[in-house]
């Protein structure tokens, strides 16, 4: 039930980033919301299963910048589950660079950890 929750409050996170950054847009013969979807899935695989070896590896970095390379870290995880989105089910969101991507993941995070604290609240 958890994993639910954690898809809908991320697709609702990269729903507002397409609204509200430039270059961020639903992709796809779908519905735009089965666009966010698709892609809000895969960013969840994409932060469980790959993130963590990518924050390792990069940690030296993180720690010169004092936790802004971070922010870099996670445009990547975005792109990547765009791309992943887009190449394998044919339907996720299509980002026109790297400045959208950063920007977009900007929003995501906040906006997820928004919408996490507003339904801890709740339950």
């Amino acid at each position: 039930m958890r994993f639910v929750l954690n898809w809908l409050l991320t697709s609702i996170a990269i729903s507002i980033a397409a609204f509200i950054v430039p270059g961020i847009e639903p992709f796809g013969m779908v519905e735009p919301w089965m666009s966010f979807a698709f892609t809000g899935l895969f960013l969840g695989f994409v932060n469980a299963l790959i993130k963590p070896f990518v924050t390792v590896i990069s940690l030296p970095v993180t720690i010169l910048t004092l936790g802004i390379f971070q922010l870099v870290v996670n445009s990547l995880m975005l792109e990547l589950a765009s791309w992943l989105s887009v190449n394998l089910l044919g339907a996720g969101i299509s980002i026109t660079g790297f400045g959208a991507a950063f920007l977009g993941a900007i929003v995501v995070s906040i906006m997820c950890a928004l919408l996490g604290v507003a339904t801890k609240g709740a339950q």
